[in-house]
C-alpha cells in the first residue's frame, strides 16, 4: 500500500473515532441509571444484611453479638459487594460485519461498535473496569480508558470474513460481552465460551444481523460474494436456496441460545433496523444480571 493510501486510512480512522464516541455518549445518555446497590455479598465495608450461618461458614465469620440475641441460631454479617469487576469487550472485526442490506441502515460493524462503546460508558460510570480484547492495556476505569476503547474500536480490521475472541485474554472471574454476527466457525466459539465459563467468566452474546440476512429476499440469477471477496457463489435460482438458508440460520441462533444456557451466559439477537436504545437497555441489564 502506498504512503498516500496509508495516510488516507489513518485519516478515515481518526475521523471515525470522535463520531463513534459522540454517538455512543448520546445513546448512553438515553439510558437513565437510577441509584442502585450491587447487593452482592463480598469484600466491602457497607453492611447489607445478616443471614443464618451454615456448615461452610467458619467461626470467624459468625457475628456473635447478633447471634447472642437469638436462641441457638448463629448469624453471619454480610457486607455489600463493592469491588469493581472487570468487563471485557469483544467486537467482531471480521469483514462480514461490514455488511448492510440498505444504505439507510448502519453496517453491522457500526451498530456493534456503537452498542459496545455505549455499554462501556455506562459501566465506567458505574465504577467498573472495562477492557477490550486485543488491547495491550489491562481493564481500567475512567475517561482516559473510554478514549482508548473508542480509538481501538475504529482501528483497521483484518482481511478475513470472520474473527474469534481469545478466551485466555479474559481475566478469571470477570464478565465478558461478545458482539458479532456469529456466522463464523461455531465450534471455535463454543470452545472459547466454554473455556471462559470454566474459569468463572460470565457474559453476554449479542448477535447483530441485518434484516436482509433474516429475510433472504433474493430471486433469479444472483451472485453471492463474501465481504472479503474470498467466497463467491453464483446461482440462477436464488429463491431455491431460501429454505435451506433459513434453516441453517435458525440452527445457528439455536446453537447460540443453547450455548448461553449451558454456560450461564445470556444471548440476544439484534437487527440493525431496530432501536439501538432498546438493545442497549437490554444489554446493560443483562451484564448486571450475570454478575
Amino acid at each position: 500500500m502506498s504512503h498516500k493510501g496509508l495516510r488516507s486510512d489513518a485519516e478515515a480512522a481518526a475521523g471515525a473515532f470522535p463520531a463513534l464516541l459522540a454517538d455512543a455518549r448520546q445513546l448512553a445518555a438515553t439510558v437513565i441509571l437510577g441509584a442502585h446497590g450491587r447487593r452482592r455479598a463480598g469484600a466491602g465495608d457497607e453492611f447489607w444484611q445478616y443471614r443464618p450461618a451454615n456448615v461452610s461458614d467458619g467461626a470467624r465469620q459468625i457475628d456473635w453479638r447478633r447471634s447472642a440475641r437469638s436462641e441457638g441460631q448463629a448469624f453471619v454479617r454480610q457486607t455489600e459487594w463493592q469491588a469493581a469487576q472487570s468487563v471485557m469487550l469483544w467486537v467482531d472485526d471480521g469483514r462480514s460485519m461490514d455488511f448492510s442490506g440498505d444504505p439507510d441502515r448502519p453496517a453491522k460493524s457500526d451498530r456493534a461498535r456503537l452498542l459496545a462503546l455505549a455499554a462501556a460508558i455506562l459501566l465506567i460510570r458505574g465504577g467498573e473496569r472495562v477492557g477490550l480484547l486485543g488491547m495491550a492495556e489491562r481493564p481500567r476505569t475512567g475517561e482516559t480508558q473510554l478514549l482508548r476503547l473508542a480509538r481501538a474500536l475504529v482501528a483497521d480490521s483484518p482481511p478475513g470474513d470472520h474473527a474469534t475472541p481469545a478466551a485466555r485474554a479474559i481475566p478469571t472471574g470477570s464478565r465478558a460481552l461478545f458482539v458479532s454476527d456469529f456466522l463464523g466457525d461455531p465450534e471455535r466459539l463454543r470452545q472459547v465460551v466454554g473455556q471462559a465459563a470454566d474459569r468463572g467468566v460470565s457474559g453476554v452474546l449479542l448477535q447483530v444481523l441485518d434484516p436482509v440476512e433474516e429475510a433472504f429476499p433474493f430471486q433469479g440469477r444472483t451472485i453471492f460474494e463474501s465481504m472479503s471477496g474470498q467466497l463467491r457463489h453464483e446461482t440462477l435460482k436464488a429463491s431455491g436456496l431460501r429454505g435451506r438458508y433459513l434453516e441453517r440460520l435458525a440452527e445457528r441462533k439455536a446453537l447460540l441460545a443453547d450455548l448461553a444456557h449451558d454456560t450461564g451466559w445470556r444471548y440476544r439477537l439484534h437487527h440493525t433496523g431496530d432501536s439501538a436504545q432498546a438493545a442497549l437497555l437490554w444489554l446493560y441489564g443483562a451484564l448486571e444480571r450475570v454478575r
